[in-house]
């Protein structure tokens, strides 16, 4: 007879799989319980709703409302709680928090919900703690220092304000950026503390700040090539003892980098290396190449198509000395010209440059011709942080010129003559704002080098402007006078003319001027030429629209004249425009309609690159 436990044996495997697949099945409940939650618990985030805005009453200032607002935005809470007292006691916590840095500590909340689920959160601030006693210490050099001190009582909390505390921290924050600025690097709060006391709704500052000592400028350290070390010596702004100032070094920082020696430089202080109080100022750098060459091309309606050809030698001694020379090559003028330069007391923008050239003019429009040498000696001048520079000079210039085959001169002048520039713009290439102003004047004496007595004297300028970022308004005059014993004898380089892409469009280049009959070198038949005249006046005014990013429309009205009679009727011209600002620069294309008391033309006007 089979035993009760072999009775049990024979049931004990079928129901332990009965017991196992109970198991499983409560598992893939759950698990399929725990998945369906988590599912909805995403949906029901994805769909959350839009955050609450809420109805701030009762705080007038602007800038507490606002910081208010935005530790009620961070409060994770749907609309519907917000009837909760929970809820409600945490807005008014929330509230709390954003008010006590502004000083008032005592603060009331009061939460509605109104119709259209309108949330109104009204604010009673209630009396704010004010300032009961400021007690501030300087220990160390800093006690000592005007600047420092003056610095240091600058903190805007006085007794009987509202405590603010972020004036309070922004200060501390502040003064110790300044320390640093000055050369106190041993700086450090040795105490700061705000007491509050709310019950009498007062609060007492405390500020004691170890200045430690000032340093002083040490010794330049070169790392890498110091044979800019003459050069940099001269730009340094500062002498070794001097305090330390972080606006000192910061310009002469701009000073290397605009000086035109270095692909890469920047002065540092090395605390870590102080020689006593005296920090030196490492110098790293990158010396440019020793010949830089540019390759740039354009294109004008006035000379076409037109290349130059750029060679710079940045280093020709230990001094600075610098050489440079270009070739240019269009239709009617080619040219080359060669300049040393010397740089002076303050390299970037006080120097002296020798310059010689040769140029040749043919313009295919008349029977000019002109081939002219010329020897120069400039001064360049210019204060520190001004726009203006300052330029004398005196060239040797030697012309011989052809106006067909009626006239061929030779003339050599010597000319002194100065010069004044403003030039400011926003962009290199693309100028929304800009103002250029130029006066310059040369004269000559007949028997002191020169053939003839000669003066000149021209004004330009151009300003432009731009409205709302779309409304640009460019404007531009120009005006001369020349004043002579013999105006004949007068090179016609110097002479001046109107008309062209940079004077009256709808004319073609040096159109406009006084006119005579000359002999067609390539004819042989007479005919009416531009010799160039005594006076000049011209001016522009054009208004462009910026219809998308890169583009813009535009209108233009000129007006002037090259005449030898002041009262000469002006010659002028409109038109439409458009502009398209590329990557290299506006490309501006212009048709213009020109008004000539003999005539009237058409003319296709197409110019590269900034205005200034």
């Amino acid at each position: 007879m089979p035993s009760i436990w072999s009775r049990l044996t024979s049931f004990r495997e079928p129901l332990f799989r009965q017991f196992i697949l109970k198991k499983s099945r409560a598992v893939r409940v759950l698990v399929c319980h725990i998945l369906c939650t988590l599912t909805f618990a995403l949906l029901n985030n994805s769909y959350a709703q839009e955050p609450i805005s809420y109805n701030i009453q009762g705080v007038e200032d602007a800038q507490l409302r606002n910081n208010i607002r935005l530790h009620l935005n961070s409060l994770d809470v749907e609309k519907t709680l917000l009837t909760d007292p929970y809820w409600q006691d945490e807005v008014g916590e929330t509230v709390a928090t954003a008010v006590q840095p502004y000083g008032y500590y005592n603060s009331e909340t009061k939460v509605n919900i109104e119709e259209g689920d309108r949330v109104t959160v009204n604010v009673a601030l209630n009396a704010p703690l004010t300032i009961n006693k400021v007690t501030r210490e300087i220990i160390g050099a800093g006690r000592e220092d005007k600047a420092f001190r003056e610095r240091f009582n600058s903190l805007k909390l006085k007794e009987g304000d509202v405590l603010n505390q972020t004036i309070y921290e922004s200060f501390k924050s502040s003064m110790f950026n300044y320390a640093l600025s000055n050369g106190y690097f041993d700086y450090f709060w040795q105490a700061t503390r705000l007491d509050l006391v709310r019950d009498e709704k007062q609060a007492n500052v405390l500020l004691i700040a170890q200045s430690g000592p000032q340093y002083k400028f040490g010794e330049l350290k070169f790392i890498g090539n110091d044979k800019a070390k003459a050069i940099i010596e001269r730009l340094k702004p500062f002498q070794t003892g001097d305090a330390y100032s972080s606006s000192t070094l910061a310009d002469f920082n701009r000073s290397l980098n605009q000086s035109g020696y270095f692909t890469r430089v920047i002065a540092r202080p090395v605390v870590s290396e102080a020689d006593g109080l005296q920090v030196p100022i490492e110098i790293s750098l990158l010396h440019r190449p020793t010949d830089a060459f540019n390759v740039s091309v354009g294109a004008a309606t006035d000379t076409g198509p037109r290349l130059r050809l750029g060679w710079e030698r940045p280093w020709v001694n230990s001094k600075g000395h610098s050489v440079s020379s270009d070739i240019f090559i269009s239709a009617p003028e080619q040219s080359v010209t060669a300049d040393y330069r010397i740089p002076m007391k303050n390299i970037t923008r006080d120097y002296a440059s020798i310059e010689a050239g040769y140029q040749f003019i043919e313009y295919s429009n008349t029977s000019f011709e002109s081939e002219t040498l010329s020897l120069a000696a400039h001064r360049y001048w210019q204060g520190n942080d001004s726009p203006w520079q300052h330029d004398g000079s005196i060239t040797y210039l030697r012309e011989t010129y052809d106006q067909g085959e009626l006239s061929t001169n030779t003339t050599s002048l010597v000319l002194p003559g100065y010069s004044l520039t403003y030039r400011d713009k926003d962009s290199e290439l693309n100028i929304n704002n800009g103002t250029y102003l130029q006066m310059l004047t040369q004269i000559g004496k007949e028997g002191y080098g020169s053939d003839i007595d000669f003066a000149k004297a021209v004004v330009e300028a151009t300003f432009i402007r731009t409205f709302n970022n779309v409304h640009r308004i460019a404007l531009r005059g120009e005006a001369g006078i020349i004043k002579t014993n013999r105006f004949d004898d007068v090179p016609t380089s110097l002479r001046f003319y109107a008309g062209g892409d940079k004077s009256v469009r709808g004319f073609d280049y040096r159109e406009i001027s006084p006119t005579a009959e000359v002999i067609d070198p390539e004819t042989g038949e007479l005919t009416v030429d531009s010799i160039g005249g005594k006076y000049l006046a011209t001016s522009s005014i054009e208004y462009a629209y910026q219809v998308a990013e890169n583009w813009r429309v535009a209108a233009f009205v000129d007006a002037g004249t090259a005449t030898n009679d002041t009262n000469t009727t002006l010659t002028y011209s409109t038109g439409p425009g458009v502009h398209w600002l590329s990557p290299i620069g506006p490309i501006r294309l212009y048709i213009a309609r020109g008004f000539a008391p003999e005539e009237n033309t058409w003319q296709l006007h197409i110019m590269l690159g900034p205005e200034l």
